[in-house]
């Protein structure tokens, strides 16, 4: 399927995509006041679309050491919105300067497991083998990506199951077979990302959490 947004790995990435893309976005708002914000790096890798991910530090310490994320943190006094915080973080975390032109919008804001609420930002970085990385080691332990057309076979998505109280509470995604399980909040958004990029191929399975989840 060639249409933007129709599942084709190799067109959602195209100017068509972006276009749609954009506008959704734009038409979506931005929602409910961020304190933080993450950049969603789309990119190619060989041609072929994929999403960036890092795995933070254990330098960093507290209960995202060691998981798989996006570049992102908390709001500076100095950051004029969202998009200037996960820029400001993605230059801090990896070494790269990026310009609004390569932001295509901002998701919903959704709430981490301390129901502080994040921004998702959307980027396209281009061609990886373009870009030159300097991950910050105090912050990031490794930088990998996910061919968007792994994200969209099945087999590769999973769901966790949570119990409150002793019965059934609520279920978030996980995707798998890469080198590091992606769940959480980073999960979350990047189901959304799918769901954004290929509307006509995914399908989120779960209910978006509107406030802190205790995981």
């Amino acid at each position: 399927m060639a249409e933007p947004g129709g599942g084709d790995p190799g067109a959602l990435l195209s100017s068509g995509s972006e276009r749609r893309c954009r506008a959704r976005l734009a038409a979506a708002g931005r929602g409910a006041a961020a304190a933080a914000a993450v950049l969603v790096p789309l990119c190619s890798v060989r041609g072929r679309p994929a999403v960036l991910f890092t795995l933070r530090s254990r330098r960093l310490g507290g209960p995202h050491s060691g998981d798989v994320s996006f570049p992102g943190g908390r709001r500076d006094p100095a950051d004029g919105d969202a998009v200037a915080t996960a820029l400001r973080e993605t230059r801090e975390e990896l070494g790269l300067a990026l310009g609004e032109p390569s932001v295509w919008g901002q998701l919903r804001t959704l709430p981490d497991r301390q129901g502080l609420m994040v921004a998702p930002v959307v980027a396209n970085l281009g061609p990886l083998e373009n870009l030159t990385l300097a991950p910050n080691p105090d912050e990031v332990a490794e930088v990998f990506t996910l061919p968007l057309a792994h994200l969209l076979r099945e087999e590769n998505q999973g769901y966790t199951h949570f119990r409150t109280a002793g019965r059934y509470g609520y279920t978030l995604p996980v995707f798998l077979n890469g080198p590091h399980r992606v769940w959480g909040l980073t999960a979350i958004i990047t189901e959304l990302t799918l769901e954004l990029l290929a509307p006509q191929h995914y399908r989120r399975k779960t209910v978006v959490p509107a406030r802190h989840r205790s995981a």
